[in-house]
């Protein structure tokens, strides 16, 4: 499969003889100029300009697009999409949202979306087995650096791509980078992974962002 990054937390994936899917597609006021793509599932995980612009998005076939906004299990093109829901256990803490785990043919995707606060581990394991981990580590009102990497140490995933980071001011990331001990990270135009090329220990993939 391949998966693209388009900036904030939106990203298309596409898998041969498969749906493409968009999840968490921004508006202006995220800063960014909208993306224009086409998809057949479009997936939300927060109400919030930053990934709820489901006027970015058209249909790839023929028909509209279906959009997914909240937990449930979906099957659709050969694609197994479960939406779990994120609630803080703390009072006052920061809002809930939806993580979504994607099955491609096996091959096993969640994107954690608006993610702010560390999950229980019971709310980690609905995610079951996690292959390729898209992790948001801007702290802007979601995971900071040091929380993403508590994530991921929780899920043990093999491919670890961060999101959410700005391009211009790279603090997050570097500090991110520095959390994980990694230096000299792989930069990809788009990450192509099979299930025969997941490496055993956890990497990190940068991604350039598409425009």
């Amino acid at each position: 499969m391949e998966i693209t990054w388009y900036g904030q937390s939106c990203f298309r994936m596409t898998e041969r003889a498969t749906l493409a899917v968009v999840t968490d597609p921004y508006s202006a006021d995220a800063g960014l100029e909208p993306p224009k793509l086409k998809a057949d599932v479009v997936t939300i995980s927060r109400d919030h300009p930053r990934h709820n612009n489901i006027n970015a998005v058209i249909g790839a076939q023929r028909g509209d697009v279906r959009k997914i906004t909240g937990p449930g299990e979906y099957e659709m093109g050969g694609v197994f999409i479960t939406g779990v829901a994120m609630r803080p256990e703390k009072k006052g803490a920061n809002q809930k949202c939806t993580v979504y785990a994607f099955n491609f043919d096996g091959l096993s995707v969640a994107h954690l979306g608006g993610l702010s606060f560390v999950p229980t581990q019971s709310q980690i394991d609905a995610l079951e087995t996690v292959d390729v981990l898209l992790v948001p580590i801007s702290g802007d009102d979601e995971l900071n650096p040091a929380q993403a990497a508590e994530v991921i140490s929780m899920i043990e995933p093999s491919l670890v791509v961060p999101m959410g980071y700005g391009l211009k001011s790279k603090d997050s990331l570097n500090k991110f980078l520095k959390e994980m001990g990694l230096t000299n990270p792989q930069m990809q135009d788009a990450l192509k992974v099979t299930r025969s090329s997941l490496p055993e220990d956890t990497q990190v993939i940068l991604l350039e962002m598409k425009h």
